[in-house]
Order: C-alpha cells, then sequence, then structure tokens
C-alpha cells in the first residue's frame, strides 16, 4: 500500500516549521559552507555513508586540504586513497571515490557536474548520492532519502516507528509528494529533514518536545505504536570478517614499502577467516599482491 500522510494535512504545513527549525539548529558543518562546493559535498556524502559525523569530520578535513579538486585526487594513487580513508569503514567508498575523481577529471574537465544523469553516470555514485550532491551543492529539486530522512517520514507522515529495511518505491512517491516545488526551498527541505533526523528524531531516544512538527505526527499522534514490520538489522562488528579486512588494512596503511605475509598473519590468529578476508580485500581492489607473498595498497 502506498503511504499517505496520516495527518492529512497539506505538505505545505510541514515544510515552514521543519525548514523554520534547520535555519535555527543546522550545524556548521564544512562540506555545508560555501567554500566546500560541489567536491566537498561528494566527498563528505561518501563518508556519511554508515558512519557518523564526528568520526567524518578529521578525515573529511584532511582529505580536502590534501585533494581539494577531483584532478588532485585523480593524480595520486588509489592506493592513496584507502590509506587515508583511515578507519572510516567501509573502504571500497575510498576506491570508489578515487575512480568517480578520475571520471570527473576525464569526461568533466575537473568539476563535479551538476546534472543528475551525469552524476548518477559516474562510477560509485547511486541514486542517494547523486540526488544528495544535485540538491545539497547545486540547489536542485530531488527527493533525498537517506536513513534519517526516511525515519522522519515514516513516523511524521506514515505512522509507524522504523521505516522498511530497504527503500521502497512507496518511500520514493511519498518523498516526491512532500517536495516543495520551488527548487532552492526543495534543497532547503532535503537537508533540513536529514538534520531533523540526525538531532531530534533519531533511532532511539527521540526529543519529540524539540520536534517543530510533533503536533502534526502521525506516530506520535497515535500513541507511539512499537515497530511491527521485519526485525531491524543490527551493526554487527566484533569477530566478523569486517574486522579481519580492518586489522589487514591497518597494517598496510601503516606501511610505506610492501608487508610480507607474517605481518598480515599476525594481526589474526584464526587462518581460514584470515585468508578469506585477505582475498576479498584482493578481490575489491583494496589490496595488491605482490611477489614473493608480499603485499601492498594498490598503485593503479
Amino acid at each position: 500500500m502506498t503511504p499517505t500522510i496520516a495527518t492529512q494535512t497539506p505538505p505545505a504545513s510541514l515544510h515552514v516549521p521543519v525548514i523554520g527549525w534547520f535555519e535555527q539548529h543546522a550545524r556548521d558543518l564544512p562540506w555545508r559552507r560555501p567554500e566546500a562546493g560541489a567536491w566537498g559535498v561528494m566527498v563528505s556524502e561518501f563518508m556519511l555513508q554508515q558512519t557518523p559525523v564526528n568520526r567524518v569530520l578529521p578525515v573529511y578535513e584532511q582529505w580536502m586540504a590534501r585533494w581539494p579538486r577531483p584532478a588532485d585526487l585523480a593524480a595520486d594513487a588509489p592506493g592513496e586513497a584507502v590509506r587515508a580513508w583511515g578507519r572510516l569503514g567501509y573502504p571500497r567508498r575510498a576506491l570508489r571515490l578515487h575512480g568517480a575523481a578520475q571520471a570527473i577529471t576525464e569526461r568533466h574537465g575537473g568539476d563535479v557536474p551538476s546534472e543528475h544523469g551525469q552524476l548518477l553516470a559516474l562510477p560509485g555514485i547511486g541514486e542517494y548520492t547523486a540526488a544528495a550532491v544535485a540538491s545539497f551543492a547545486y540547489g536542485q529539486r530531488h527527493a533525498v532519502l537517506d536513513t534519517n530522512v526516511r525515519r522522519v517520514f515514516a513516523r511524521a507522515a506514515t505512522g509507524i516507528q522504523y521505516p522498511p529495511n530497504a527503500t521502497t518505491a512507496a518511500e520514493r512517491k511519498l518523498a516526491r509528494t512532500l517536495l516543495p516545488e520551488e527548487e532552492g526551498r526543495a534543497a532547503r527541505w532535503a537537508a533540513a529533514t536529514m538534520e531533523l533526523g540526525a538531532l531530534v528524531c533519531t533511532a532511539k531516544n527521540e526529543d519529540c518536545t524539540r520536534c517543530p512538527i510533533a503536533d502534526q505526527c502521525a506516530w506520535r499522534l497515535a500513541g507511539k505504536p512499537a515497530h511491527q514490520g521485519p526485525p531491524r538489522r543490527g551493526q554487527t562488528y566484533a569477530g566478523t570478517d569486517r574486522q579481519v579486512r580492518g586489522r589487514l588494512l591497518a597494517v598496510l596503511r601503516d606501511a610505506v614499502t610492501p608487508v610480507p605475509q607474517s605481518a598480515l598473519d599476525a594481526v589474526w590468529e584464526e587462518p581460514v577467516q584470515r585468508a578469506r578476508a585477505l582475498d576479498g580485500l584482493v578481490a575489491d581492489g583494496l589490496v595488491e599482491p605482490l611477489a614473493n607473498g608480499r603485499y601492498r595498497l594498490p598503485l593503479t
């Protein structure tokens, strides 16, 4: 069933309080400043996927100081992007961002394109990132659906505690319905709903007393019914292949010369899982095997 606005109030009645709240309470983040430009917005969007702002901030600042334009990153080895990614997690994002920088340099003269279709055609860029860059960097009208926005819409508009595990066509339709018509205002709405979900309408311990649309929120008005859908996916890490991959990459990031197999063997004692994690890193292009059982971050 297609979600509808449970309060039966026009979308415009949500726009004014949410955007007004954002004007007063938005965090001063470096990628929101004019000097960040479209490249700064793109870098932040890659880094913020599944990673909180406080962990991203120092890495973002170092990244932009080293590679202020896409061409600067494109000219460097992809392994350097992986090294600079540090412990943000999901390091394939670093390779994808490097690939996008190369494509921007080759296809668009080093400038992040403004057209949604051109953004979507870049390697490593999906629907969300293309919409986010077009909206936040160029002030265009796009539905930007990250986890925070989806949660705000699920509660305020459809009366449920959490959105589905994966974005649905119904959610996209609802997001388009809620978009302001004017481009600049739509872009502001996208940023405002994202911030509202990050700071107030959080996954746990939501603070409805600070919410600018609490009096219109379908979930609150219904008495905050408990989640009835499939179990929400947890974020496990300890003992997983992800943890092993992270430890292997940490050794390679810290090394200035190729690393012998023995150095990698020392980070995890279970040999089967360690070998599987290393094979996965090689298959993903994050690690380059060399002769004599040595490994390094990729150069090409």
